[in-house]
């Protein structure tokens, strides 16, 4: 693969505050590159990046990209953004976000590249933990902030990397990696998709360019067939929950509303006892499969235990944000059905009085798509409220609105606007609640609303 870096000195991010742009964006600062970046809403990201040494612009300008001999954007980014005609009319070499992560994998000798329509950042996450925790000093990319990482990124020596493997636009095909995780294959972008069919050849296209192991989940119809279609001649690995897998969870136990254990085998043989710092039957599967990449790559039972033990979650991945008067506010990146029903279902299984879920749908074709999926998934909670759907970069060619997703659920509460949302919310609310917000856009800001709102009336109330 060409270096496009070679002999780059400024580098421009377009849309700097996505999850999969920071990260990148931090890995070019730490070797040396001026960096600097741009998007339209304040964030805690864009905050971090500052913080780090990234000079960001609010806003999209041609004047941002002054002095920059390479653009990086994002996938959010469309080809009439102002930057984007401003570098081309200049010349300046421009690289999408996926193309610089598949430079980044090809100057590793083992690039680790999680795949999997549910749970990537999770197990990704998970693996960085049992790789550190064995003094493997590696290189990561995480599409979310990780404590041990101090963010979403890290550079290092021993020529291992870790990193999300995203499937949207087939980005991953532009990736090079030597060991590939496939976690499921489920309905997802199918704007770009359109069907099942094409979703699972390029997942087995992502097979073909692995070159020498896979760790796929067994137990997936999809994921087994699109290895089968591959004609992968490499080690492949299996995980799941039938003991028909290479790895597997047994006596699955739930320590505490954040903490849980199972035993892993291998082969029918247990290995050790795991404790992990999350919860959910999803997340111990996730674990498993984090454990056969961990023990694949040499890291020891001990650092599988230590690693895992230490994990507490990643941000925005059932993230508890505070407990105001016995009342929980948490937020989860979940923007599927299969996750929503996931992370909900762990969360009646918690010592809660009630679980209100705020979701904020996300694009118009997946709500569209998949609305009796996300009433059937949402209406696992106590009580329901709905944000608008943020379209991202999409246009409402569908004819779908909130409304109409709310109609499917039994008492579902619909505002506007986030302030609104949040006042509800907060004036509704009863101790023993979790109130858990649920989306990948910015429904996180209804979170801290939520928490400022619960303050302010339980300080008024002495």
């Amino acid at each position: 693969m060409k270096d496009f870096l070679s002999g780059k000195k400024r580098v421009h991010f377009i849309g700097a505050g996505g999850s999969g742009m920071y990260p990148l964006a931090r890995m070019l600062r730490e070797q040396g590159f001026a960096v600097t970046g741009s998007d339209n809403n304040e964030t805690d990201t864009l905050a971090a990046a500052r913080k780090s040494g990234i000079k960001v612009f609010l806003g999209h300008s041609p004047e941002n990209i002054n002095g920059a001999d390479l653009i990086i954007y994002s996938s959010a980014i469309r080809g009439d953004n102002p930057e984007i005609l401003a570098a081309a009319e200049k010349n300046i070499e421009i690289h999408d976000r996926a193309q610089l992560l598949g430079l980044f994998t090809s100057r590793h000798d083992k690039a680790v590249c999680v795949a999997g329509t549910h749970g990537k950042t999770t197990v990704t996450s998970m693996l960085v933990h049992i790789l550190l925790a064995a003094g493997t000093d590696i290189s990561a990319f995480v599409g979310g902030k990780l404590k041990i990482l101090d963010g979403g990124a890290r550079i290092g020596k021993s020529g291992i990397m870790v990193c999300e493997a995203c499937e949207f636009n087939d980005n991953f095909l532009k990736l090079n990696p030597n060991i590939t995780l496939i976690l499921n294959i489920d309905e997802d972008h199918m704007d770009y998709f359109k069907t099942v069919d094409n979703l699972r050849g390029s997942f087995s296209e992502f097979c073909k360019k692995t070159s020498d192991a896979l760790i796929v989940n067994g137990d997936d119809e999809n994921t087994r067939a699109a290895v089968l279609d591959s004609g992968f001649k490499g080690k492949i690995i299996t995980f799941g929950n039938s003991d028909k897998n290479d790895y597997y969870p047994r006596n699955a136990k739930k320590l505490s509303d954040f903490e849980s254990s199972f035993e892993l085998y291998e082969n029918r043989k247990r290995v050790a006892e795991i404790t992990v710092g999350v919860t959910g039957a999803h997340n111990a599967l996730n674990a498993v499969c984090a454990c056969a990449a961990g023990l694949y790559l040499k890291s020891g039972v001990s650092a599988l235990k230590e690693g895992l033990r230490g994990f507490t979650g990643a941000s925005r991945r059932f993230e508890r944000l505070a407990v105001v008067n016995n009342i929980t506010v948490a937020d989860d990146y979940a923007h599927h059905p299969a996750e929503i029903a996931a992370t909900l279902t762990a969360a009646k299984d918690m010592n809660f009085k009630r679980v209100r879920a705020v979701h904020q749908p996300f694009t118009y074709s997946r709500t569209a798509a998949l609305a009796d999926g996300f009433a059937e998934a949402l209406s696992i909670a106590d009580e329901v409220t709905l944000t608008e759907i943020m379209g991202g970069r999409e246009k409402n060619d569908y004819n779908i609105h909130s409304r109409d997703l709310a109609k499917k659920i039994k008492g579902c509460n619909l505002f506007a606007t986030f302030g609104e949302t949040a006042d509800f919310v907060a004036s509704s609310a009863r101790e023993g609640d979790l109130i858990i917000t649920m989306g990948c856009g910015d429904v996180n800001k209804v979170a801290g609303m939520i928490i400022d709102r619960l303050k302010d009336l339980f300080a008024e109330r002495g």
